[in-house]
């Protein structure tokens, strides 16, 4: 007993030990139900805001001090569900953006083929291209392209430029090439929070022609959280769900360190980006992405590798109770407790 209480209080140090994400066990992802990566990728942003592959490092760092129970969902994820760290992605050409891609989804096809379902943190947004080539119309996708709950605070569908110096899988293209290879379904997705400063004014039209249903945030403030979120349960109920949440989707002042911020206008605070990502507790979430972290502009206190951490275990906790056999209504909410293992 109280060499498990030893643990048990070392453990909530992130500064102690092994740095695995939320103390998971580093293995292999046979066997498991979620499996949690990291993609230190960063040239998929062309040559700005490089640090992101720092990202996955940080957030190791400082995920032990998470939450162990989600008190809202009534479940203890570590304990409910077979979860553990896969390790990072590894870029022996991390200066070849498209080769990064590719590695990225050779990754991702063996997660795929285990059975487990990704929840990751990069690295910058190119990163959702490599993972989705690899689980869209994938083993835990039953074979159809996903549908994706996309919070961000650009579209990522910038077709009129054909690369982002020198990137043409970059983090601005991988919401249209991934629809052109029918691994994303665009009309059963929703992009949420789009504020961008535009070069263009025409620079959501990429995303309407592809049938991307789109709620920008001052649409988001016009028409409020409640309608949002119905819409979101609405297009998105029945599919395999895929979340990418882009960290700039946030207010600067909830995640300063963050590539390509967008100070002009107010971005989502904690509550309500949780909200949103609740508008699919209980569908079949196949995965989940996080991006966009700049460890090297953070605050002392690493508030915005924290806030990263939270939105990862959200995701955890979502798939978590799928994972555990709750019932859906119509809407896809659930309806019943989780059955423990």
């Amino acid at each position: 007993m109280a060499d498990a209480h030893n643990a048990s209080m070392m453990n909530n140090l992130y500064w102690w030990g092994v740095p695995t994400l939320f103390r998971c066990p580093q293995a292999e992802p046979g066997g498991a139900d979620i499996a949690l990566a990291g993609v230190p990728h960063s040239t998929g942003n062309g040559t700005t805001e490089r640090d992101q592959h720092l990202g996955p490092r940080a957030v190791r760092n400082i995920s032990a001090l998470q939450r162990r129970v989600h008190g809202g969902f009534g479940i203890d994820p570590w304990s409910s569900a077979t979860i553990v760290d896969v390790g990072d992605v590894p870029f022996p050409r991390a200066n070849d953006n498209e080769a990064c891609v590719e590695d990225i989804t050779t990754f991702y096809r063996t997660i795929d083929a285990a059975g487990a379902r990704p929840v990751s943190i990069g690295g910058d947004h190119s990163i959702t291209g490599g993972i989705l080539q690899a689980i869209g119309k994938g083993n835990i996708a039953g074979g159809e392209p996903v549908s994706l709950l996309h919070l961000d605070a650009h579209t990522d569908v910038f077709t009129k430029v054909d690369h982002f110096l020198g990137a043409k899988k970059s983090a601005a293209h991988w919401g249209a090439y991934l629809a052109d290879q029918g691994h994303v379904d665009p009309k059963s997705s929703m992009q949420i929070g789009l504020r961008g400063h535009p070069r263009t004014l025409d620079w959501l039209q990429p995303s309407y022609d592809y049938g991307y249903n789109i709620v920008t945030m001052a649409e988001y403030r016009k028409r409020g959280p409640a309608e949002v979120i119905a819409q979101t349960k609405d297009v998105l109920a029945g599919r395999p769900v895929y979340i990418t949440f882009d960290l700039d989707c946030l207010d600067p002042t909830v995640a300063p360190a963050v590539a390509n911020l967008e100070p002009g206008s107010k971005g989502f605070d904690i509550d309500e980006a949780v909200g949103l990502l609740h508008a699919v507790r209980g569908m079949n979430i196949v995965g989940g992405d996080v991006v966009c972290l700049m460890p090297t502009k953070d605050s002392p206190n690493q508030i915005t590798a924290m806030v990263a951490a939270a939105i990862m275990f959200e995701m955890i906790a979502m798939m978590t109770e799928a994972t555990n056999g709750w019932a859906t209504s119509a809407d896809g909410s659930p309806t019943s407790s989780a059955t423990r293992r």
